[in-house]
């Protein structure tokens, strides 16, 4: 098996430069039937999967799989605002490494907090504030990618008996040392959740037993210690 390494490095850095995203101001600001979110997101997206003539960015059946989740808020009339959007453009972007309950752990609160809120911080204002990152963070990929490849590109150059075959395990390190990256990253992410949910679970738990304890204060089952 012959692997051109220059070809496949040029053609990555390539991928990288055509990275986008959906911007808010891309988003319709008109409510929108489930056929055109799906159309919208098929329109947007489809160049990020891996096969864009076959690949699905999103059906009618994940829309109303993440409703019944409590992923996405319900639409309201069977129209979804721009809201919705941003929220399954996140989800989207989260499903391919995040389970369902991480995904819900994760977005639940932003939901929560900023669906529909007109003042202050909205989610309009925090997704934009998050996808302006991607410049940046392109930039630091293409990298670190390079870095990774240079470094595979020296594996097995000193051995002798396996000249023949250094190319593909070159091409092997290069796929292991990515897939190490992935690996520790998602370790990583399911841990910051992990460790978000027992605080919020331990919060909730406090707020309860405070809330009880006061119940009991005010009547007057609780007495003082003698």
């Amino acid at each position: 098996m012959t692997i051109h390494m220059e070809d496949l490095l040029n053609s990555i850095m390539e991928s990288f430069d055509r990275i986008d995203y959906i911007r808010a101001a891309d988003i319709p600001n008109i409510d929108l039937y489930m056929d055109q979110v799906t159309t919208l997101m098929e329109s947007r997206l489809r160049n990020s999967t891996r096969y864009p003539d076959q690949d699905k960015i999103l059906t009618k059946t994940m829309i109303n799989n993440y409703t019944k989740n409590n992923l996405l808020p319900p639409p309201l009339k069977k129209k979804y605002s721009r809201e919705h959007v941003m929220i399954l453009i996140f989800i989207y972007y989260y499903k391919g490494f995040m389970s369902i309950s991480d995904i819900q752990t994760i977005l639940q609160p932003i939901t929560e907090r900023y669906f529909k809120k007109s003042d202050g911080l909205t989610l309009e204002d925090i997704y934009e504030e998050v996808f302006s990152l991607e410049k940046e963070q392109v930039e630091a990929l293409k990298k670190d990618v390079m870095d990774k490849f240079m470094c595979a590109q020296k594996t097995f150059a000193d051995d002798q008996n396996e000249q023949e075959d250094q190319p593909f395990l070159s091409f092997f390190a290069f796929i292991c040392m990515l897939s190490f990256d992935v690996y520790v990253k998602k370790l990583l992410i399911e841990k910051l959740l992990d460790a978000y949910t027992q605080t919020e679970s331990g919060r909730a738990g406090k707020g309860k037993k405070a809330a009880t304890q006061k119940e009991q204060e005010k009547d007057g089952s609780m007495k003082d210690e003698p």
